[in-house]
């Protein structure tokens, strides 16, 4: 497995580290544990959890896969979402009980989607338990995980709290990112990404995203793991990992793996820019919706009209055969826009769903 230096902590990470929140049966503490196991026994040495995965499990099986492997050979990534510096305390406490950790190696301020919210982390004290955490070696690197767009999150790296960030980085969304990245390598951060497959939806349209590969990629998936590795300053790409086989694929896909030319990187992003930026990732940070309306599902069944080249007809078709529903339920949305608000992409949602609601008007003229 390739390593790769964590900024200038002097630790080197798996290029591909093990992301935490997908494993099928989470009660089956055993059975995940041993597939967190064999990542561990093939070089993978970057584990990300946090409370909440998994139905409040994932640190449960990390820590029973913990408990097999040697001190020292492993780097556990976990993360509070508080704002109150008590509560970020005590949930960092709660975490290093669970994981069985006398310390957490990289801890991060959770999901800081807004410039407000980030204000919020300042305010309420998380900035400063976790710089106390760090102080009294309960945490090893205090880190950021963040959906902000890149020039809000460049600043807020600039203000100088972390040794490292956790983003949201794939083939798709890079021209949200880019920005914090490159200023992030600039400073010496350490830079984790997630979603390198942009939700599952690199490899469910694999023919479409054939263009990101070279030469010598296998698929799709091993394109979109180099474009993320490919990039000079990030260390590692976060893969659910929900069997042993998965974990194989991905090993498979950096092995022997050599950085894409800048030629290549940028025949991609010229490719993206021009065709498929703006595609809804399933992040989901836009729910709860006050109309109870599962915005995901349906912004996933408008991510076919922009892959088909504008054709209405697949976003009825989405909606019915893969998630049950009809475009009526656009018609609830009452426009309020707090899901835009929460939006880590920045998306046009109140006018996609605009579009949705007229659908199932043009599908009552037709009746």
């Amino acid at each position: 497995m390739l390593n790769k230096p964590y900024g200038k902590t002097g630790k080197d990470v798996s290029v591909i580290g093990f992301g935490g929140m997908r494993f099928s049966n989470p009660e089956d503490i055993d059975s995940n544990a041993q597939i967190v196991l064999h990542a561990y026994n093939n070089g993978i040495n970057y584990f990300d959890t946090a409370p909440g995965y998994c139905q409040d499990k994932s640190e449960e099986i990390f820590a029973a896969a913990i408990k097999q492997m040697k001190s020292g050979t492993f780097f556990i990534s976990s993360k509070s979402g508080r704002a109150d510096g008590s509560e970020f305390r005590a949930q960092l406490e709660n975490s290093l009980k669970l994981l069985g950790l006398e310390k957490i190696h990289f801890y991060h301020l959770w999901c800081v989607t807004t410039l407000e919210n980030w204000q919020k982390r300042k305010d309420g004290g998380a900035v400063a338990a976790g710089l106390k955490a760090k102080e009294e070696g309960l945490i090893e690197h205090l880190t950021i995980s963040s959906h902000l767009q890149g020039n809000e999150l460049k600043g807020v790296l600039e203000e100088g709290y972390f040794d490292g960030v956790t983003l949201g980085y794939c083939a798709i969304n890079f021209p949200y990112r880019q920005e914090a990245i490159d200023a992030a390598g600039q400073m010496g951060l350490g830079v984790v990404t997630m979603n390198p497959l942009g939700g599952g939806l690199i490899p469910k349209n694999a023919e479409r995203f054939d263009f990101l590969r070279e030469d010598n990629d296998k698929s799709v998936v091993e394109a979109a793991l180099h474009f993320n590795i490919s990039q000079p300053a990030v260390n590692t790409a976060l893969v659910g990992f929900s069997s042993k086989q998965h974990v194989d694929e991905a090993v498979a896909a950096v092995e022997n793996f050599q950085p894409y030319g800048e030629a290549h990187i940028a025949s991609i992003r010229e490719r993206i820019t021009e065709s498929f930026n703006g595609l809804c990732t399933g992040c989901g940070y836009c729910l709860p919706c006050p109309e109870g309306i599962p915005i995901p599902k349906l912004m996933d069944a408008y991510n076919f009209k922009v892959l088909n080249e504008g054709d209405e007809n697949q976003i009825t078709e989405r909606l019915k055969w893969n998630w049950g529903l009809k475009p009526s339920m656009a018609q609830v949305c009452s426009l309020c826009g707090k899901c835009e608000e929460k939006c880590t992409q920045h998306l046009p949602i109140c006018k996609r769903m605009e579009e949705i609601g007229d659908l199932a008007d043009k599908e009552e003229k037709k009746d």
